[in-house]
């Protein structure tokens, strides 16, 4: 039993992992130590590469052959060892004793199986039933796991169905043999808030309803606050602090959980003058998508319509935020006004000059004053290419910079604007942190002296004090370089900090439009309020 009355189901201790690489060793994990009991909660925070994953695949023995567990390190599940036990009694404990549930559904599950199948395939791993009785049960796990029309789901593959429904199914099948312990590393990353609200939620119920005790993985603080019961605060592969979730938020010990604690977005944009004039005006945008559905011998094709004749109005200097869950149309809206897609309806002015009527040749001289900055900057920067060669690749292309010399003394000030070195110039993409590649990113945007760019979830891939740095940034730039942005995000608490107006959209509409103060503390329709709720508080 342990001090607080609960059964110890998971006992951990000095685990310590390191893995060989090129030049030497790496010490992923350093004596970590940690204690789950039955109904429990507990919470591994860290930001990336701190060893909360790795920490979390010794408990499940899911390491690489590169990994060497210490022989120090115990870890003891229901009176066994996991680390002295055999193969095949380490594979009848996963998925029977223990599961997980990881960051993105869509790499877990296979492709080439329908649902059913795949949680089928785990019943009878673990049990001596019949297929008709294997069905009834996934039947059953899909119902738990409140997946509307299970019967029809189970005939589905994992690419038919949203990323909500496929991290259900993904929790469905680690609950498939009412394990003891469950550990969701990174669960929600991938969703929307009002998704992440509802998955969290699931899981919660689905703890009381079996009695599991679970391990969650996040650096999300907002999560840990109302989901966990004790955390444990991970830097560098060690626990730097740990305590009642209570008594953390309220007394941090450690410099490290304050700094974490201190990196949620706070903060509201500038004002900005009045007469502020107009830089980027969108009228009655539409864009549709024609689909095709039915056979090859009787085709059937429609008309989706994405963005639903839209107006904006973006000024000088001003931070326009666009919120709303995937599938909304925002990214499609946004691209459609600076003409990376075409649009079949209504005007784009860009400084007052209509541009929804240029081809691409006519579009190039204005490419140079309109730039993007994407979600994940590890797709969007070449590995092939150096740092120089990545940011100087815009200005050869808009014949900026009279010669060498000068393209890389424009080259080595935007690397500096973006708070990096430079001294990187011959480094690649891939020597660099997700924080850092983001830079860079945005150092390719600026080194073009733009008057807007479109921030296109530029935040939502970091850790929280990464992403308070990037903020940080954009408005240092903002104010030193009169940018105007238009900000793509789901993530509400970002759009609060940085913003001066947001628009909301759902289904390729826009439901609701003013000051982020008064939409996000004021919501006029139910869509918004839910957002706001899920985003503020995890409720669905």
């Amino acid at each position: 039993m342990g001090s607080h009355g609960r059964e110890l189901i998971l006992d951990a201790r000095n685990i310590a992992v390191d893995f060989k690489v090129e030049g030497g060793i790496v010490n992923a994990v350093r004596d970590v130590s940690f204690q789950l009991h039955k109904g429990e909660t507990i919470a591994l925070v860290g930001e990336s590469g701190s060893g909360k994953s790795v920490t979390a695949r010794t408990v499940m023995r899911l390491l690489t052959r590169r990994a060497t567990i210490s022989g120090k390190s115990r870890i003891t599940l229901g009176g066994k060892d996991i680390l002295k036990l055999p193969d095949a009694g380490m594979r009848k404990l996963r998925g029977n004793d223990m599961s997980m549930i990881f960051q993105e559904p869509m790499s877990s599950l296979n492709p080439i199986y329908t649902v059913g199948a795949q949680l089928c395939e785990i019943l009878h791993l673990h049990n001596r039933i019949s297929g008709a009785e294997a069905m009834k049960r996934a039947r059953q796990l899909l119902e738990d796991v409140q997946i509307p029309e299970p019967e029809a789901r189970l005939r589905q593959y994992p690419h038919q169905m949203s990323g909500g429904q496929r991290q259900r199914v993904m929790i469905a099948m680690a609950l498939a043999n009412r394990p003891d312990v469950l550990i969701a590393d990174e669960p929600t990353t991938a969703l929307d808030v009002t998704v992440q609200a509802q998955i969290l939620n699931l899981i919660k119920d689905l703890k009381s309803k079996y009695g599991m005790a679970v391990i969650l993985i996040t650096h999300d603080l907002t999560i840990v606050k109302r989901f966990s019961d004790y955390v444990y605060v991970m830097q560098n592969g060690k626990v730097q602090e740990h305590n009642t979730t209570e008594a953390l938020f309220a007394n941090p010990r450690h410099s490290y959980t304050r700094h974490l604690l201190a990196s949620e977005p706070k903060g509201s944009a500038k004002p900005i003058e009045a007469n502020s004039p107009t830089v980027l005006e969108g009228k009655d945008v539409k864009v549709a998508f024609t689909l095709k559905r039915g056979g090859f011998f009787s085709p059937d094709f429609f008309e989706l319509v994405a963005v639903d004749k839209l107006s904006l109005n973006l000024k000088k200097h001003e931070t326009l935020g666009l919120v709303g869950e995937s599938g909304s149309g925002k990214t499609t809206f946004g691209q459609a006004l600076i003409r990376l897609i075409g649009n079949q309806g209504g005007e784009i002015l860009f400084d007052g000059e209509r541009i929804d009527t240029k081809d691409r040749k006519a579009m190039r001289p204005l490419r140079s004053r309109m730039q993007i900055v994407f979600q994940d900057p590890f797709a969007s920067l070449n590995p092939r290419m150096s740092v120089r060669q990545i940011i100087e690749e815009g200005l050869i292309v808009n014949g900026l910079g009279g010669n060498s010399r000068e393209r890389g003394d424009r080259v080595r000030q935007a690397l500096r604007d973006a708070g990096l070195p430079d001294t990187i110039l011959n480094r690649f993409p891939h020597e660099f942190s997700g924080g850092q590649r983001q830079r860079l990113a945005i150092a390719r945007a600026i080194a073009l002296e733009p008057e807007f760019i479109l921030l296109d979830e530029p935040t939502s891939a970091l850790d929280l004090s990464v992403q308070a740095q990037i903020i940080e940034l954009l408005r240092k730039l903002q104010a030193e370089k009169g940018l105007s942005y238009l900000f793509i995000s789901h993530d509400l608490k970002v759009v609060k900090a940085l913003c001066h107006r947001v628009m909301v959209m759902q289904y390729g509409k826009i439901v609701e439009q003013g000051p982020v103060s008064e939409v996000l503390e004021n919501p006029k329709t139910e869509y918004t309020s839910r957002l706001v709720r899920a985003a503020f508080e995890i409720a669905a």
